[in-house]
């Protein structure tokens, strides 16, 4: 009888929903992942937002090291700190919260370490990725919506901002160029898992574009 109340409950909770959101420096991530972490709040979700590099405590520590340190930072010494904080943070607050039911929504995972330690840094980008999917025990967002945005326009936004820019902001624009044709290479790779969205588009525009294919995986 137990073990019978045990899988009626788990049937009957909502099962657990994981979507990242990738793009440059500038794209308009925070943004939209905070317009689709009301939607669904609104639609009665639970939802977990966060962040890589800095969603636990742990990651606080190392998000101030690979952003902000002011000295040299060997290419795969940046790497394996990022697979660090994504192993924390995956073991500690996105499989408990997928587990539970919530939905995760989350600004940068895997693929923003294929595209800035890979292509950025120009390590190999299948040992990055292989990397990363070691400390998340394999984990892969149902959805990753890509905010494309041309390196030069985003920079301007960066500017316009007026803001102090991290280590990785204040890479030269080749670095950039790079870091969005991966973002690319990785979207056509994976179709069924990406939503390539123009992030030059009017930011409501963008919103209703996710919620169409979000609506789609609840």
């Amino acid at each position: 009888m137990e073990a019978e109340a045990e899988a009626e409950a788990a049937v009957a909770a909502p099962a657990g929903l994981f979507i990242t959101l990738e793009g440059g420096d500038g794209s308009g991530k925070t943004t939209q992942s905070q317009l689709l972490t009301d939607w669904l709040e609104q639609r009665g979700r639970t939802v977990l937002r966060t962040r890589e590099p800095g969603g636990t405590e742990v990651g606080v520590a190392i998000r101030e090291i690979v952003l902000h340190h002011r000295g040299e930072i060997a290419p795969r010494a940046e790497a394996l700190l990022y697979a660090a904080d994504r192993a924390q943070h995956v073991a500690t607050a996105v499989r408990p919260a997928l587990a539970r039911g919530e939905v995760v929504i989350q600004d940068r995972y895997l693929d923003s370490s294929v595209a800035y330690q890979g292509a950025g840094r120009v390590l190999d980008a299948t040992e990055v990725r292989d990397l990363s999917l070691w400390a998340a025990e394999g984990l892969l967002p149902a959805l990753t919506v890509l905010l494309d945005l041309d390196e030069t326009a985003a920079r301007g936004r960066l500017d316009a901002a007026n803001k102090r820019f991290d280590r990785l902001e204040a890479e030269k624009s080749d670095f950039h160029r790079r870091v969005r044709a991966a973002f690319l290479a990785l979207a056509a790779a994976e179709p069924e898992r990406f939503l390539i969205v123009d992030a030059a588009r009017p930011v409501a525009e963008i919103a209703a574009l996710i919620r169409d294919r979000v609506t789609t995986l609840l």
